[in-house]
């Protein structure tokens, strides 16, 4: 059985390291970007199952990203998944007409992060 393949794009580092140990400890194969640049450069030599995407990011927001990665053919399959702590009502609807596949908030449980990824990530 192949490992599922994450990519997590946040600017805070804590985040990043957190949330690859978890998966990481769990199985997954991560990769990590630090901002819409670093993530689109990623992606031409990485192929993720699904995308932890933060909404809030330097330059480039995730929900531009987002819709970025479904305007493209090489990319619109991925399931991305809005990664966030700043979510207020009305703000789920914006991030599923950017093209969010779901959500998930921050802070995360480290007991159930891994099983809701995992979830999330299905077909």
């Amino acid at each position: 059985m192949t490992p599922l393949r994450v990519l997590v794009v946040d600017d805070n580092p804590l985040n990043l390291e957190l949330v690859s140990f978890v998966l990481g400890a769990e199985g997954m194969e991560v990769v990590e970007a630090v901002d819409a640049e670093q993530a689109q450069a990623k992606l031409t030599g990485f192929q993720p199952d699904l995308v932890l995407m933060d909404v809030q990011l330097p330059g480039l927001d995730g929900l531009a990203l987002t819709r970025l990665l479904k305007a493209d053919q090489a990319t619109r399959h991925m399931k991305v998944v809005a990664f966030t702590a700043y979510a207020m009502k009305g703000d789920e609807g914006k991030m599923r007409a950017a093209g969010c596949d779901g959500y998930l908030a921050k802070p995360i449980d480290v007991a159930t992060f891994a099983d809701q990824v995992r979830a999330l990530a299905q077909p």
